[in-house]
């Protein structure tokens, strides 16, 4: 299994880990430990994100309010968006190529 990131969902966690930082300096750090930790759990069982259609599922982060949608193409787990949880909903939508 490998992983591969959606340039959007790339660019969200930068950005995300970029602002923990500027807030708190060591915080951004553990933002990304703490997507490192659900991405293993990924690759390791891809199937333990709930469903949240017929090719996407949702796997919430531990520490921070941040869901990872992912799909999962043979042999990839491909991560389309990291979303924070009290944003629009369903924002991302336009981007996943169907």
């Amino acid at each position: 299994m490998r992983l591969e990131f959606h340039p959007e969902a790339e660019l969200e966690f930068i950005e995300a880990a970029a602002y923990y930082e500027h807030q708190v300096s060591g915080l951004g750090q553990r933002f990304g430990a703490d997507v490192r930790r659900a991405l293993d759990i990924l690759l390791a069982h891809p199937e333990i994100g709930i469903s949240v259609d017929a090719d996407l599922r949702k796997y919430g982060l531990q520490r921070f309010p941040f869901s990872l949608i992912y799909s999962l193409p043979p042999d990839v787990v491909r991560v389309e968006v990291l979303a924070h949880q009290s944003r629009r909903p369903d924002y991302w939508r336009s981007r996943i190529d169907r």
